[in-house]
């Protein structure tokens, strides 16, 4: 049935994360079965959202961490594209990551001072609201992947996202190794003079699960205590509607093996 009509929303952000003031998502999860599911539409978007920074420094260290990688896998999402032509929203997404990760360690560091506070809120609105995306065809195969761990187990999506993205990233870099070095070069700030695309590749990965670990986040289902014996399960669940992906498009055996390398079994 289509959607013709909703309440309207207002919010009070508490959690600098999922970029819920301004975007048209939201997720789902049904306990019983295990499942965990996007759902959005337009009409969803809030009419209005008080964002105080003040209100966000109670917040545990561990959420504080969790929402931080939330909205940096919100720009990966997007970053990671196949269309060309996108120099623009390139710049935008760049400097979104660059900003989170400085103010992001200010805020772990310095958890009650405003100025970090204040620039991780606006940069987690700015992952989400759309603009970033605009031209671009996105990803988004990720979250899908780690919709399954956190639906399954008992953990934080942000910290989910710390174990999918890194081994996601590892899997599909070849696909366009352009990209993943202009990711460590504006992103990351890695040197590429004598060095193979390859190589700078890599260290683009490394330094993303270094930031992450350095947030206190894990990198791996060893690092969260999780149990290997359903990634089988959970590769069944993130395709059962098809392949996913806008960036490489997985089917099953890819997204188990992207499992197999979080959780070290590769």
């Amino acid at each position: 049935m289509a959607v013709t009509q909703t309440l309207p929303i207002g919010v009070v952000l508490t959690i600098p994360a999922a970029g819920s003031e301004s975007s048209t998502g939201s997720v789902i999860t049904n306990e019983e079965n295990d499942y965990k599911r996007s759902a959005g539409h337009p009409m969803m978007r809030p009419l209005f959202a008080i964002m105080n920074p003040e209100l966000t420094y109670s917040l545990p260290t561990y959420q504080t961490s969790c929402g931080i990688v939330d909205m940096f896998a919100h720009v990966l999402e997007r970053y990671f594209t196949n269309e060309n032509n996108v120099a623009f929203t390139d710049r935008l997404c760049e400097a979104t990551l660059k900003t989170i990760v400085e103010q992001g360690l200010a805020v772990i560091a310095s958890p009650n001072e405003y100025g970090p506070r204040s620039e991780i809120m606006w940069a987690g609105t700015i992952a989400h609201n759309g603009l970033l995306g605009v031209g671009r065809i996105e990803d988004w195969s990720s979250h899908m992947i780690e919709h399954e761990i956190s639906g399954l187990y008992d953990i934080a999506h942000g910290a989910g996202l710390a174990i999918v993205f890194p081994a996601w990233m590892q899997y599909v870099y070849q696909h366009d190794l352009g990209r993943f070095v202009q990711f460590a070069k504006e992103v990351w700030d890695i040197p590429t003079d004598g060095r193979t695309e390859e190589s700078i590749a890599m260290a683009a990965i490394e330094s993303t699960k270094r930031f992450f670990k350095q947030l206190g986040m894990p990198t791996s289902f060893a690092d969260a205590n999780l149990p290997t014996d359903r990634l089988e399960d959970m590769a069944d669940k993130t395709v059962e509607n098809g392949a996913i992906g806008g960036f490489v498009k997985l089917e099953r055996m890819a997204v188990l093996n992207i499992l197999r390398i979080a959780a070290d079994l590769r």
